[in-house]
C-alpha cells in the first residue's frame, strides 16, 4: 500500500496550509516508517499537513460525489466540478440551473473504503484517512522528540480523528471504531458500534486532543493547526448534533436490524441532556477563556454593520478574535490548482470571468423574509418583504412567464432597490440585490417587464419602448454581460443568472478584479465564535440547563453586532431563525435540518422561492413590482421531497463487510 504525503519543501514554507495537494508518492511505511519524518521538524510538518488536508471539511473545494479537496491535473477539466455547497440542499439557497433536496450523498465511507480485506486497509477513503491518523498516533509515542512537541502532536491526532469520525457518524450513523493501524492477522472486518457508542467516542476523542493543544498558534508553528479551542468548538458541535439526535429522531422514525441494534438512534432523554450538558460545557470553556471575542460587536451605523460583517468573510486573518479554526489556500494559478474557484462560480453574470459556469449560488426568498427590519420592538419578528397593497405575502405564483395575474394589487416602487430598506444589516453583508452596487456596477436583477399595452413578456428575451419614449429590455439589458438574472431557465450549461432574484455575496472577495481559474485564497472559517454563542443558546433552553440569561446575553450580542438595539427572548424560535441569518451559506444549515429531523418536513414536494422584479412601462416613468414566485428549477421539478431514509446514508459493500446495512436501503 502506498503512501502519499505532501512534498516536504511546500510544507516545510506553507506549514499546513490544508488546501495543498502537490503530492509525491513514497515509499511504503514498510521501507521508510513515518517515525523517520517524526525526528525531523519538516517531517513532523509534512505528516500532520498530509492529515490535516484529509479532514472531511465541506469548504470551498467540497463537491458531492467528489472526493473532499478533489482536484485533477491543470490540463483537465476540474475547474466544472467545482462550484457547490450543501446549501443548495436546503432552503437557504438553490443551484441556478437546480438542485435537489435530497442528502449530501458524497458516499464519504466509499472513496475506497470498504474492500476485500476488512473495512479499512486501504489508502484512501475515510478508514484509509484514519489508518494514517492510527500510524501517526502510534509512531509519535515512540519517535525521539521534544516531550512537548510529542504531547502535542498526539493531541492533534485525536483532533483530526474526532474531525473524522464525525464525517462518519452524521452521515451512516454508528461506524466500525478503530484506533489502531491495523496489519495482516488482525480480524480486518470490525463490526459497527452504536450510534452513541460512535458519539461518545468522538468527544472522547475531542477530549484527549483538549489536553496538550496550545491556547494558540502562529506564523512560525503554523497559524492554521488546531488550538485547544478548536477542540472545545468541535466537541460543542458534536455535542449538539449528538443531543439533537437523541431528542428528535422519533420526528422520523425507522425500523430495522440497524434500528434494533442501535446502529442508528437508540439514545434516550437521558442520552440527550448528557450531550447538552457537554455542549454547554465545552462552549463555555471558549466563551470564558478563550479571550475570544465577536469582531466588530459594536457599529456606530447600520452601514458599519454590514460593512463589517462583510468584512469578517473576505478577510477572516484580520477578524481573529472571532475566527477560532480556519482552513487557508495559496494561489494555484501555476501550482497544481491550490487554491480554490469559490470567487470563479458565484460572482454573477455581470463581474463573472470568462469561464463557462458562474452566478450559481442563488440565495432563496425563504431566506430572504427571515431577515428583520429595525423595527426592534424586542419581539425579533422576522420582515417579510412588502410586494403587495392588500398585505397578502403568502400567494406565489408557479409561473410568472405564464401564470401572473395583473390585477393583483401589486405594489409600485420608483427602483429595485426600495423594497429592501430597512433590512438587517447580515443581509446586505450576505446577499447581492437587485439595484445593489457590487464591485461598482448596479446589479440588473429582473425577470421581465410588461410592456405599455399590457403584454406580458416575462421569463424571455425582449424589448419595448417605454411611454417616455426609450427602449426597455426583458432581463433589463440586450445581453448576457448586462445583466444577472433569470435568463436560460433550466439551462445547465448556461444556467449562469440567478433563478432565485439574489446571488450570494458572503465570501466573495469584492476587492478581487481578476479572477482565474484556482486562484482564489479567501480562508474558509470552519469555526468561530458567533456559531459557539448559539450553540451554547441553543442547548441551553433545548435543556433547561447552563445559564437561559446568558443564552439571551449570547442571542443579542449577535443582533447589536448587527446594529439592533432592543433583546429579545432566547425562546427556541428565536435562536434558530438567529442562527439561519447568522451562519447562512457556512454549512450549517444542512446539518442543522438533519440533526433536528426537519428536512422531510421542509421538502414534501416542495417548491423553494423567488422574487422576481418585473418593470413596468405602463407607468411613465417605468415603475418596478415584485412577484412572489415558485424558484424554476424547483417548480419545473415538481417540487424537491426528501425521504425520512435519507437521514442516514447507505453503507457500501455490506455483502463483503458483513456490517448492517442502514434502514430502508
Amino acid at each position: 500500500m502506498k503512501r502519499k504525503v505532501l512534498n516536504i519543501a511546500i510544507a516545510a514554507v506553507l506549514l499546513l496550509l490544508p488546501a495543498c495537494e502537490d503530492w509525491l508518492e513514497v515509499e511504503p511505511l514498510t521501507k521508510v516508517p513515518s517515525t523517520v519524518f517524526l525526528s525531523d521538524p519538516n517531517g513532523i510538518n509534512t505528516l500532520l499537513a498530509n492529515l490535516y488536508v484529509k479532514m472531511p471539511m465541506e469548504d470551498f473545494m467540497y463537491n458531492p460525489g467528489k472526493f473532499f479537496n478533489y482536484h485533477r491535473d491543470l490540463g483537465g477539466n476540474a475547474f466544472v466540478d467545482f462550484g457547490w455547497s450543501t446549501s443548495f440542499l436546503t432552503d437557504e439557497s438553490n443551484y441556478s440551473s437546480g438542485s435537489g433536496a435530497g442528502p449530501v450523498n458524497d458516499n464519504y465511507w466509499a472513496y475506497g473504503a470498504v474492500t476485500m480485506s476488512g473495512n479499512n486497509n486501504i489508502s484512501n477513503g475515510a478508514y484509509g484517512n484514519i489508518r494514517q491518523v492510527n500510524q501517526f498516533l502510534v509512531d509519535a509515542e515512540t519517535a525521539t522528540l521534544d516531550e512537548n512537541v510529542r504531547k502535542r502532536c498526539i493531541s492533534e491526532g485525536h483532533f483530526i480523528r474526532a474531525y473524522m469520525y464525525f464525517g462518519l457518524v452524521k452521515r451512516y450513523g454508528g461506524v466500525p471504531i478503530i484506533e489502531v493501524p491495523q496489519v495482516p492477522g488482525d480480524d480486518l472486518f470490525v463490526p459497527r458500534s452504536t450510534e452513541k457508542e460512535t458519539f461518545d467516542f468522538i468527544l472522547g476523542e475531542c477530549d484527549l486532543a483538549v489536553e496538550n493543544l496550545p491556547a494558540t498558534t502562529s506564523v512560525n508553528d503554523g497559524l492554521y493547526r488546531a488550538t485547544k479551542w478548536a477542540a472545545y468548538a468541535l466537541k460543542s458541535r458534536v455535542a449538539l448534533y449528538a443531543a439533537s439526535i437523541a431528542k428528535y429522531s422519533n420526528k422520523a422514525p425507522l425500523a430495522g436490524e440497524a434500528v434494533d441494534l442501535k446502529l442508528v438512534g437508540g439514545m434516550t432523554e437521558a442520552d440527550a441532556n448528557n450531550y447538552y450538558s457537554q455542549c454547554i460545557t465545552a462552549s463555555a470553556a471558549i466563551i470564558d477563556n478563550s479571550g475570544k471575542s465577536l469582531y466588530r460587536p459594536n457599529p456606530a451605523t447600520r452601514t458599519d454593520a454590514a460593512k463589517n460583517f462583510q468584512d469578517l468573510f473576505q478577510n477572516p486573518t484580520g477578524a481573529m478574535e472571532e475566527v477560532i479554526f480556519m482552513k487557508a489556500y495559496i494561489d494555484g494559478s501555476t501550482t497544481r490548482m491550490q487554491g480554490h474557484s469559490y470567487d470563479v462560480y458565484f460572482n454573477p453574470s455581470q463581474t463573472a470571468p470568462s469561464y463557462s459556469y458562474y452566478g450559481r449560488f442563488n440565495p432563496t426568498l425563504n431566506l430572504v423574509d427571515l431577515f428583520e427590519d429595525y423595527t426592534d420592538n424586542g419581539t425579533g419578528q422576522s420582515a417579510p418583504l412588502a410586494t403587495r397593497t392588500d398585505g397578502v405575502e403568502n400567494e406565489y405564483v408557479a409561473n410568472p412567464g405564464t401564470d401572473l395575474d395583473l390585477t393583483k394589487p401589486y405594489i409600485l416602487y420608483n427602483n429595485p432597490t426600495e423594497i429592501f430598506a430597512n433590512k438587517d444589516a447580515r443581509f446586505f453583508a450576505s446577499i447581492i440585490t437587485p439595484g445593489s452596487v457590487w464591485k461598482g456596477k448596479t446589479m440588473v436583477i429582473q425577470g421581465g417587464m410588461i410592456r405599455s399595452d399590457g403584454t406580458k413578456v416575462i421569463y424571455q428575451n425582449g424589448n419595448a419602448v417605454g411611454l417616455d419614449g426609450i427602449t426597455y429590455y426583458a432581463y433589463g439589458g440586450s445581453s448576457g454581460p448586462e445583466y444577472s438574472g433569470f435568463a436560460q431557465l433550466g439551462n445547465n450549461e448556461q444556467g449562469n443568472f440567478t433563478s432565485s432574484g439574489f446571488n450570494v455575496k458572503k465570501y466573495l472577495r469584492e476587492s478581487m478584479t481578476t479572477i482565474t481559474q484556482f486562484i482564489c485564497t479567501t480562508p474558509y472559517i470552519d469555526f468561530r465564535l458567533a456559531e459557539i454563542y448559539l450553540n451554547y443558546a441553543e442547548a441551553a433552553i433545548e435543556s433547561g440547563q447552563g445559564n437561559a440569561a446568558l443564552a439571551a446575553e449570547y442571542l443579542n450580542a449577535l443582533r447589536k453586532r448587527a446594529g439592533h438595539t432592543d433583546n429579545i427572548p432566547a425562546t427556541i424560535d428565536n435562536i434558530l431563525k438567529e442562527r439561519r441569518i447568522e451562519m447562512a451559506f457556512e454549512g450549517q444549515r444542512y446539518w442543522d435540518l438533519i440533526r433536528r429531523r426537519d428536512s422531510h418536513l421542509i421538502f414534501n414536494k416542495t417548491t423553494r422561492k423567488a422574487l422576481v422584479p418585473v418593470l413596468d412601462l405602463r407607468e411613465n416613468p417605468p415603475k418596478y413590482f415584485f412577484v412572489r414566485a415558485n424558484n424554476w428549477p424547483d417548480n419545473n421539478a415538481g417540487g424537491r421531497t426528501f425521504e425520512t431514509k435519507s437521514y442516514y446514508l447507505a453503507i457500501p459493500d455490506v455483502s463483503t463487510s458483513g456490517l448492517v446495512q442502514n434502514p430502508q436501503y
